[in-house]
This record gives structure tokens, C-alpha cells and sequence, in this order.
């Protein structure tokens, strides 16, 4: 069950379908709406934003980083975007959840509860 809609940015749009993401994720980035940075809302999951997650599966709660990757550093909280985590997360709202297949075969729902840092917001506080 996928939410109504995914917002990326079109630089984060751009880039990932460059990369050959597989076809779960291709599929997702496919059927969202692409806006520029300045003008996403500060409550979606764009790369590099800093989220807070329910497992709703498990009941466990996580702070993560979503990125590139070859940027990805699971001892500092750097999940990349192929994983099935940053792969699941990547566009959704905060309140928004999301069921996605998970590696041995399971499903599970994660739900946003907060963007804690979001590049975008970053570059419009500062100007």
C-alpha cells in the first residue's frame, strides 16, 4: 500500500533515475510529483533530510539520514537509498506511511513522524 503521492525534488529526481535504481523504487520515483528545492514542503523526506520513523511492524522507532549510495555509513546513521528503508521513506510526509517489501520476503510499514533536518529548509532560512 503506497500513500496517495511522493513530492521530490527534480535534482533528486534527476539523479536517482540516473543511478538505475531497481524497479520497486523506479517505479515509486515514476509516479511522483517533482517540484524544485525552494519550493518543497518542509515536512517531506528529500535526500539527505534527517528522519524519524515508526517501524509500525515492530513498534521500533529510528532517527536516520537518507543518501546516495556511496555515501551511506550505517554507524552514523546514513541509510542509502537502495536500501529498503531509505528507498521506502524517500518522498513521503510527515504522518505519511508506506508498506514496502523488505529483504527474506517480509512487509513492513514505516510511518514518518518528523523530518528533524531537511536540506531545503536549510537553503531557505539561510537565503
Amino acid at each position: 500500500m503506497s500513500p496517495e503521492y511522493l513530492i521530490l525534488t527534480d535534482h533528486d529526481f534527476v539523479r536517482l533515475m540516473a543511478l538505475q535504481p531497481d524497479p520497486r523504487l523506479r517505479a515509486e520515483l515514476e509516479r511522483a510529483i517533482v517540484v524544485p528545492p525552494e519550493t518543497i514542503p518542509a515536512q517531506v523526506v528529500t535526500m539527505h533530510s534527517r528522519v524519524r520513523y515508526l517501524d509500525e511492524s515492530s513498534g521500533e522507532r529510528r532517527e536516520i539520514q537518507v543518501v546516495y549510495p556511496e555515501e551511506a555509513d550505517l554507524a552514523e546513521g546514513k541509510v542509502s537509498v537502495f536500501a529498503p528503508v531509505g528507498a521506502a521513506l524517500l518522498g513521503l510526509s510527515v504522518d505519511q506511511a508506506i508498506e514496502w517489501d523488505f529483504p527474506g520476503g517480509g512487509k513492513r510499514r514505516l510511518r514518518v513522524e518528523e523530518v528533524v533536518d531537511q536540506p531545503e529548509s536549510r537553503l531557505r532560512r539561510t537565503g
